[in-house]
Order: C-alpha cells, then structure tokens, then sequence
C-alpha cells in the first residue's frame, strides 16, 4: 500500500466508501467526516456509500445525507432520493417474495450461531434489514476473538449462505451479490455511468475484509489507516492507505481530492 500524497488526485467522476470504520469513528459519524461528504458532492462528483448497514438505515442515509444514493446490507439493493418526484426510489435485487420466503430461514440460522458462538449478538440494527442477518462481534459486545468470528463465518457457510466480515458485524445472506455488483448496477442504473469502462475515475474508500472486491476493482482504492488492524484477512489489500484513521481518514482523502 503506498501513501495517499502519491495517488492521482485529476479526473474523478465519483468517491465511493464504507461507512463502519470508514466514515465513523468509535461508531459516531463525526460532524468532519459527514461535512467532507457535501464539500465532495459541491465540487460535483458522484458520493455513494456502500455499506453492510440495513434498508432501514439506507432509507434515511439516501434522503438526508448529501449523497447521490446508496448501496446497502452489502449489495442487496441501492436506493436514491428522487428530488423531482420527491420520492425515494428503492431497487432489489432479489425479489419481495423470494426475500419473505428466506426471512424464516435467515432467523433460524441466526438462533442458532447465538447459540453456539457463545458472546456475540444479533446486531441492534437486525429489524431494520431486508435481505440478510448481521451477528455482532465488537459493536455493541465486547470484542470476540478471530476464532469465534470465524466459527460465525463457518456457520454461515455450511447453510450455504454467503458471509462477510466488517469491522463490526459478520453479515450472511443467501446468493452470490456482493457490494461491487451493486455498486455498478446503481452507477448503470441511477447515473447513466458504465463503471466497467469507467472504473479508473472513481475512487473506493474502505478498511474491511468486506471492502475486498471493491479493493481489487478500482486502481484508485483507498485504506484508512485502521485497515491495517485486519490486512491479513483483506484477500486484496487498497493500493493506497491514509495517514488517519476511520472518520478523520476519510476526511482526509476528500481533502486529497479536492486540493484542500
């Protein structure tokens, strides 16, 4: 990972990032970090979080945050807030019907990983997710050991569910999406961007395992510092780190772009 002075800083369309650990700090969105939010959209470039958080989180973020929209619960849907029609518009990828006929089975899951993984938690935010189910290692519990994590991941797998590790929770669902696929369905969808030919004037902000297919996609991938604190769980580590960590990394990154 090189530093972030040495990363080309001309020709951005858009700033995609995580928000656990990337946006927020200590779990707080600091007043810094969503201010370098709006300055990025001022200077007119696309912003799009992508995020493992809920639909019913992503519902608020693409209405009130100074965003273009957001990709969310790691890639089951985007949404973006129509200011013409005033209206949010919502796009799954796995159909209502199909989504309700899972929930049952999710919960199941879930019980039972609570049950053998002794210390973690459904996430706090669990009721506000549509499409997968987030156990909690370090957020609102105290901090489980990598063998635990990883019995959670096991778990997940053996249902045949896809798992992914964040700074905070392990997410599962059932199917093969990921933040990258929807990230550039929403840029194809919503902004009229072909990210496939597009891919080098955009840059990914993150500091996750989950952030990995986003890190080995775009040349212009970003670390926040604190990525180092599980690099080697990151298949492919960002091109480029920050000297801050989290929140005030980020900050400094659209400092960075913008010539601050």
């Amino acid at each position: 990972m090189r530093a972030l002075a040495e990363m080309p800083r001309g020709d951005v369309a858009g700033v995609l990032c995580d928000i656990d650990d990337t946006l927020t700090t200590d779990g707080r969105l600091t007043p810094q970090a969503y201010a370098a939010l709006g300055r990025l959209r001022d200077a007119g470039k696309i912003v799009v979080p992508i995020t493992g958080r809920p639909a019913g989180w992503c519902d608020h973020i693409a209405r009130m945050w100074p965003v273009t929209g957001v990709v969310g619960e790691n890639g089951a849907f985007w949404m973006r807030y129509d200011e013409g029609a005033r209206k949010l518009v919502r796009r799954f990828l796995v159909p209502d019907a199909e989504r309700a006929a899972q929930r049952a089975r999710l919960d199941a899951i879930a019980q039972r990983i609570l049950r053998e993984v002794p210390g973690c938690a459904l996430a706090s935010d669990q009721r506000y997710r549509e499409a997968d189910v987030a156990i909690d290692f370090r957020e609102d519990v105290a901090p489980l050991p990598r063998e635990a994590i990883d019995r959670i991941v096991a778990l997940m797998e053996a249902e045949g569910m896809t798992a992914r590790v964040s700074s905070i929770h392990v997410n599962g669902w059932f199917g093969r999406y990921d933040k990258l696929g929807m990230t550039r369905t929403f840029l194809a969808e919503a902004c009229g961007v072909d990210l496939d030919a597009e891919a080098p004037r955009f840059v990914f902000a993150g500091d996750s395992p989950n952030d990995a297919p986003m890190f080995a996609f775009f040349p212009r991938s970003v670390g926040v510092a604190n990525v180092r604190d599980q690099i080697d769980r990151i298949a492919t580590p960002p091109a480029f780190v920050t000297r801050e960590r989290a929140g005030a990394g980020f900050v400094e990154l659209a400092s960075h772009l913008l010539r601050e």
